[in-house]
């Protein structure tokens, strides 16, 4: 880390304690296939920071604005945003430096907890400001008919993109099919605005030493809130007791079972613009079977 940014951060920290801060200790943290990141501290405060280019500002600026969301509704921990601006070349993100435990998480508490934040709700769908899923731009202007902001801002973006990086043929050909009768999936359903984390997979949440759960890495929006659950299956799935703790506090409609692939056909299609690879023979794969339910 390049001094300016290291004074920059020590002024964002200062600025929020209200008291002077002069990091002489920084530890980088791996795992992150986005930014770059560390803790810093004095020696007697830790903060966590998060970095990347100058112009990704608004990135980090959406990730803050995110966890406040999350906070404002005292359902379920997130780490505290303390700022986010540039110096130089880069911009930065600060949070609170939550001490995550390696024990488990209490999989009944997050499953009521993350039903309890399910329940804050807003007329519409989507969100005041556009944010990222990933590094891919997430758009989230308002809409009130959820079939109408899943065709245009989710699936039909993903694939515009996946166009655009030449995906074509069979791929755009069965999105298209799927984007025209997305009302098939909902017969008897009409879902609630709900406050979502919005990519809630096992690598974005982690428990404090007594086990309470933390999420955090946000792509807020308000929407069906059963997109959250779906992805929390795709990439292995949580525990048992999680789900269970979920559905006796939230129970979900029985069509659920079905349009998870629908939901987490988004992300599939973010990682195969991300990524590329097999994504693209998954995607194909999850677009027969949905267009297979709609002839059933």
């Amino acid at each position: 880390m390049n001094p300016e940014l290291k004074n920059a951060i020590d002024a964002t920290i200062s600025q929020y304690t209200g008291q002077p801060f002069r990091s002489n200790h920084l530890r980088d943290v791996s795992g992150g296939c986005i930014n770059q990141s560390c803790i810093v501290g004095d020696g007697q405060q830790r903060f966590f920071v998060k970095f990347n280019r100058a112009d990704l500002l608004d990135m980090f600026a959406a990730e803050e604005e995110g966890l406040r969301e999350i906070r404002a509704s005292e359902t379920i921990r997130v780490p505290e945003p303390i700022g986010a601006a540039t110096a130089g070349r880069s911009a930065y993100l600060v949070l609170e430096h939550v001490a995550l435990s390696e024990g488990r998480v209490d999989d009944e508490l997050f499953g009521r907890q993350l039903a309890q934040m399910h329940r804050r709700t807003q007329t519409r769908h989507g969100w005041h400001r556009d944010n990222t899923i990933g590094s891919t731009p997430q758009i989230n202007t308002w809409q009130n008919d959820w079939l109408a902001f899943w065709r245009e801002h989710r699936l039909g973006y993903q694939l515009s993109l996946a166009a655009q990086r030449g995906h074509h043929s069979a791929l755009q050909h069965k999105g298209e099919q799927l984007m025209a009768r997305l009302d098939g999936f909902f017969t008897g359903y009409t879902p609630a605005p709900a406050l979502l984390h919005g990519d809630l997979w096992s690598g974005n949440y982690g428990a404090l030493a007594d086990g309470r759960p933390v999420i955090y890495d946000p792509a807020v929006y308000y929407g069906d809130r059963e997109t959250d659950l779906a992805m929390t299956e795709l990439f292995g799935g949580f525990s048992r007791a999680f789900y269970d703790a979920y559905h006796t506090a939230y129970p979900l409609d029985p069509g659920y079972t079905t349009r998870k692939t629908l939901y987490n056909l988004y992300h599939v299609l973010n990682h195969l613009n991300l990524f590329g690879g097999g994504y693209g023979a998954q995607a194909e794969n999850m677009l027969d079977r949905l267009l297979s339910e709609l002839k059933g």
